[in-house]
């Protein structure tokens, strides 16, 4: 297939494109930043582009990963983010119709399931997150015009027919976290892959099998995130006591951590439910929890990426 993959030189896109590459797909990157696989400049918000590069490259699917993020709220306007993550999809959603397309795969994210009383975490218990949870009430404009993308994916879909799935990923990204530095990043990271987070080639791979699934499912919203250990009856002593529940489900994980000098989480707040997507696409992360402490027994490197200097590309170029 000739895939149109915009976001192309941004942290999914690098671990993305050439997966779609070696399977034999020809791969057209769009990005606002140079990048290793992009070809093309610009952005989504730019429909004469947008239509330019359908009709120039022959595409017949897209995967739209490219997105102003929750860390670019400190930098870019309310607008901007509504002329790049709405309209800029109802921009490749209507070019892509127009085309004949049939698959289309919509990166999307977790957080705009996350209001701000799930943030604040004041419930007795951690709160389980499916596809199927609601309200959904997006607690700032990241989450705000995700959503909004989501819903014109679907009604694309309800008025053409044009196959599209929505993959909310958990976290994956690379740098630190912009809001807690209680713990060390790699700590943190590694004790997110319990309830919150995947690796960034899980969320490529999680890509893949939504675009070969897109055409017999038609339309579908999918949280992907690592499989977490726990059920939904220790929600209640996840929030009270978290390290006692992580130790019935890996007794030498409290030994591993003290070794490490990393610290358990002693209360966790919400958890990510992927079974949907194991159960429609046939996709479940490859790395979880447990490799953490495979890893931290053999002293072996850590099976997810940490860089606390990342910076996005668009930043580094000073594209907007």
């Amino acid at each position: 297939m000739r895939i149109l993959l915009t976001g192309s030189s941004g942290w999914l896109g690098r671990f993305l494109a050439p997966m779609l590459r070696n399977r034999g797909d020809t791969v057209v990157g769009l990005d606002v930043a140079p990048g290793a696989d992009t070809q093309l400049i610009g952005s989504v918000a730019d429909r004469a582009l947008v239509d330019r590069i359908f009709g120039e490259h022959g595409i017949e699917a897209v995967v739209h990963a490219g997105a102003l993020h929750k860390p670019d709220i400190a930098r870019y306007s309310a607008q901007a983010f509504v002329d790049v993550n709405v309209t800029g999809t109802l921009n490749l959603l209507e070019a892509a119709r127009a085309a004949g397309n049939d698959r289309f795969v919509f990166t999307s994210t977790t957080s705009l399931m996350i209001s701000q009383a799930i943030r604040d975490e004041h419930a007795g218990e951690a709160v389980w997150l499916d596809e199927a949870s609601a309200p959904i009430e997006p607690r700032n404009i990241y989450g705000v015009t995700k959503l909004a993308a989501e819903q014109l994916c679907r009604l694309a879909w309800a008025e053409s027919g044009m196959g599209c799935v929505v993959l909310r990923t958990s976290r994956f990204f690379p740098e630190e976290d912009d809001t807690h530095r209680a713990l060390s990043g790699e700590n943190m990271k590694a004790n997110e892959l319990l309830h919150r987070r995947l690796t960034v080639e899980d969320a490529a791979r999680a890509h893949v099998a939504a675009l070969d699934r897109v055409p017999e499912i038609g339309f579908g919203t999918f949280i992907v995130s690592a499989p977490t250990p726990f059920a939904r009856e220790d929600c209640v002593e996840l929030k009270r006591d978290a390290a006692s529940v992580i130790a019935r489900y890996f007794p030498d994980a409290s030994k591993l951590y003290a070794a490490k000098g990393w610290e358990l989480p002693g209360s966790i707040g919400r958890i990510y439910d992927a079974r949907l997507a194991e159960r429609v696409l046939g996709f479940r992360c490859e790395t979880g929890f447990a490799a953490v402490l495979d890893a931290l027994r053999r002293s072996d490197t850590l099976p997810f990426a940490h860089d606390p200097h990342y910076v996005s590309p668009k930043e580094v170029e000073g594209a907007a």
